[in-house]
């Protein structure tokens, strides 16, 4: 078993700290978290050594799992790859593209295996549908939670959509050519809701929006292209697909035929795929486990990571500057 050891013992490094010590593919040494009194009650409540020192457990362990706030992943990230170790690390993978590619090219030079926390790519409602996605046309994504202090450390681009950003790349075979974004700072000093329009080289447009400040939540993407509709709740991980073929000469009275005004008919069909539940930071963590032991790439790898922040700090950039001319036009 590889041995893990984690960094950070926030909300969601306790969850990962719970989760690996249950897992069958890791052996859990430990973590570390610099807040003396939250390591001292994460070790009583979950049973697991809390490490006062980050550099001895990063020497004890073959795997580091980093989960602290973005400002230090990449510090933490440098320092366990120094050491010749894997990385895990929540996304988003840096807090700038010039951390990112330094993280990248010094996995790279030590031969390291580096995964990213994206963890909507284990969603059982998304892997149900990756194999009916071919050449989205367009893409609908509204993802919206209830306000939580939690992140508002960075804009919610970061925070948020970054999690469809990721997921939208991963199925559009194509470089993005422009995007235009628009949002509002409403409770935080960063932007609260964002709007982001994506145009990518191959035609493809994605229509992103995202806020933390809703009376409830969603997590829902639509894809539309040619001949099929899908839906995903990642929320509630369920899919769904209504496809159109051909309509028979004779079909049967109950089908659902739709007729265009070049006289074409065709049959809708629906489908709700199976998704099988699961615990997907589980399943994320020990795929990488795999990916160390067989010596393959991992399902969400820095590339993959660095490629989703710089989409996300454009689109950050763009909200400044229309957020900046509405301060402007507000101080006239």
């Amino acid at each position: 078993m590889l041995k893990i050891g984690v960094l950070g013992a926030g909300h969601l490094g306790k969850i990962h700290i719970r989760l690996l010590a249950q897992s069958e593919k890791y052996e859990l040494v430990g973590f570390y978290d610099p807040m003396t009194e939250n390591a001292k009650n994460v070790s009583q409540d979950l049973g697991v050594k809390a490490w006062d020192d980050i550099n001895a457990l990063i020497d004890a362990v073959d795997v580091v799992d980093v989960v602290t706030p973005t400002t230090h992943h990449f510090e933490c990230v440098m320092s366990a790859i120094e050491k010749g170790k894997h990385v895990f690390v929540e996304k988003p993978i840096a807090f700038s593209m010039e951390q990112a590619q330094k993280m990248i090219d010094a996995l790279h030079d030590k031969g390291l295996k580096g995964q990213v926390g994206h963890v909507e790519r284990f969603n059982p409602a998304f892997t149900a549908v990756r194999p009916f996605i071919n050449k989205p046309a367009f893409i609908e994504a509204h993802r919206l939670s209830e306000f939580n202090p939690r992140g508002t450390d960075v804009p919610v681009v970061l925070d948020l959509m970054i999690h469809d950003l990721d997921a939208i790349l991963s199925i559009v075979d194509s470089p993005v050519k422009t995007l235009t974004a628009s949002g509002a700072c409403v409770i935080s000093d960063t932007p609260d809701i964002a709007n982001a329009r994506i145009e990518f080289e191959n035609g493809c447009v994605a229509n992103l929006t995202t806020s933390r400040i809703s009376m409830k939540n969603m997590r829902k993407t639509r894809i539309f292209q040619r001949d099929a509709y899908i839906a995903v709740n990642f929320l509630k991980k369920e899919a769904e697909i209504f496809r159109m073929h051909d309509a028979p000469a004779n079909p049967d009275p109950y089908s659902m035929i739709l007729t265009n005004a070049e006289g074409k008919s065709k049959q809708i069909v629906f489908d709700k795929p199976e998704a099988p539940q699961n615990n997907a930071i589980l399943d994320e963590l020990e795929t990488f486990a795999m990916a160390i032991k067989n010596d393959t790439t991992p399902i969400v790898t820095f590339e993959d990571g660095t490629r989703a922040l710089k989409v996300a700090l454009d689109i950050v950039r763009d909200i400044d500057l229309h957020v900046s001319k509405i301060e402007k036009a507000r101080n006239i």
